[in-house]
């Protein structure tokens, strides 16, 4: 029981960890085209809800500068 405790503990460090290193700019924006889109940004649910509001010149994806005011 306490292994299965263990590994639920290292299961859940590993998932927040990941949600952290989703939210910088260079992991999402995973092609280095220096900008984010929403299929980039889809696996940062906050990001996404504010995707549209972010996207300032409505191109449908995100630059450093307006990812920088999220």
């Amino acid at each position: 029981m306490k292994t299965l405790h263990k590994t639920f503990a290292l299961i859940a460090l590993a998932s927040s960890s990941a949600a952290f290193a989703a939210s910088d700019f260079d992991t999402l924006d995973t092609d280095g085209n220096d900008a984010i889109s929403q299929s980039e940004a889809s696996v940062d649910a906050k990001l996404m809800s504010m995707f549209s509001e972010l996207d300032t010149d409505q191109n449908g994806e995100l630059s450093k500068e307006e990812f920088s005011k999220a």
